[in-house]
């Protein structure tokens, strides 16, 4: 199941009560106060892992909870720690604390960890309260409470390169070519109901180059409106360096049906809004403005990313299509690549063209995973400021 969006709700452990104790052994007169300090509670952290990809380990497990300090024992002992707790999440997460909407965090990198609740601090046992003129303090303080926070956790896949496309113009059946990628492939519109990520490797060690594709769901015009699949996953392809944008110039596209499907597997949300909403002419420059457009509603950025053209399924293509589409991506200095999925041709040299652009225009350095240390000092976030403005 891909999860991409989860709500939690966190609570660092509360900090020990101090102690309030004397003194009394034999032979020991008036040995005064000995009441221990409580413990610390628990922090929460949170760390990016490379062994995660979704999110679905938050959204039926939404409380966590550190860990309370001891409380303060006499014979001047402090209490116990309470034990950090640490939430493991997807490289590519952002952290939005869900009350105010700001941006926490952005777990671009492995093994980044920071922490997202402080721990109450223990309480102080009475033996600090004593005096040259208050031998005897019988005060003691409290363990402060632990932080509370309610964050939000949206997922944004790390991919070097975006498919995008109509439906059913072969987006995962390339990307099954490309990569070892085992997409859901059928010959009905909205096959993909959910992103799919690829591992395209070319060359030989030690000289093997490797970038990574993502395969999107469908896109119909009235997208950013709801139709169809809507733009909910295009956020996945917003941190890609190149669109692929794919394009059917064969006769045979087939359509998103608009009518009520008698498929018991699929859901309504697999259906078109309306019966204009689904319409792909059979212009394919007209079929790229459209999803250009609908990029451009999302999010203006992604429209303009560097782009490689695409046309699709080579082997039965209309020569009609395919010469308006060359002539168009030639006016307007775009590269294009004619690519047959099913027999394999100009597959390889797609790939090679794509790690090429990848190279060239890839926005994430890819850091390699670093074997977290068994001790070190996590990176606190600034405190906000309290109601007089002061951290």
């Amino acid at each position: 199941m891909f999860i991409d969006e989860a709500r939690i709700r966190i609570k660092a452990g509360d900090g020990g009560n101090g102690c309030m104790a004397f003194r009394r052994e034999k032979f020991v007169p008036r040995g005064g106060p000995s009441g221990g300090d409580g413990g610390h509670g628990g922090d929460i952290l949170m760390q990016s892992s490379l062994s995660h990809n979704t999110l679905v380990h938050f959204r039926f497990n939404p409380e966590h909870k550190s860990e309370r300090g001891g409380h303060g024992l006499g014979s001047n002992m402090s209490g116990a720690a309470g034990e950090h707790t640490i939430l493991k999440v997807p490289v590519g997460t952002l952290l939005y604390d869900d009350d105010t909407g700001d941006l926490i965090h952005d777990f671009a990198h492995p093994n980044e960890e920071i922490v997202i609740a402080r721990g109450g601090r223990g309480g102080r046992g009475n033996q600090h309260f004593a005096t040259s003129t208050h031998q005897a303090p019988r005060e003691h303080e409290l363990g402060r409470a632990g932080e509370a926070h309610n964050y939000r956790l949206e997922l944004r896949l790390l991919a070097d390169a975006g498919l995008v496309g109509f439906p059913n113009v072969g987006k995962s059946t390339l990307i099954s070519r490309l990569s070892a990628a085992k997409p859901k492939i059928a010959n009905y519109a909205f096959t993909t109901l959910e992103p799919n990520l690829g591992v395209v490797r070319i060359g030989d060690p030690p000289f093997e180059k490797s970038f990574t594709v993502a395969d999107m769901p469908g896109l119909i015009e009235g997208a950013h409106l709801g139709a169809g699949l809507g733009v909910q996953f295009l956020k996945h392809i917003e941190r890609t360096s190149v669109l692929v944008h794919l394009i059917d110039v064969s006769d045979a596209a087939i359509m998103p049906s608009t009518e009520v499907s008698s498929r018991p597997e699929r859901s309504e949300v697999e259906r078109p809004a309306s019966p204009t909403s689904a319409v792909e002419t059979a212009d394919p420059i007209a079929n790229y403005n459209i999803i250009l457009n609908e990029l451009k509603s999302f999010d203006p950025a992604l429209a303009a990313k560097p782009t490689i053209l695409v046309a699709s399924k080579a082997d039965v293509a209309n020569p009609a299509k395919l010469k308006k589409l060359t002539a168009f991506a030639k006016r307007k200095k775009l590269p294009l690549f004619l690519i047959s999925a099913v027999s394999g041709e100009g597959i390889d040299k797609l790939k090679y063209a794509l790690a090429d652009a990848v190279s060239l225009h890839r926005s994430v350095e890819i850091i390699p995973a670093i074997p977290t240390p068994a001790k070190r000092k996590p990176h606190y976030p600034p405190p906000a400021p309290n109601a007089r403005g002061r951290a």
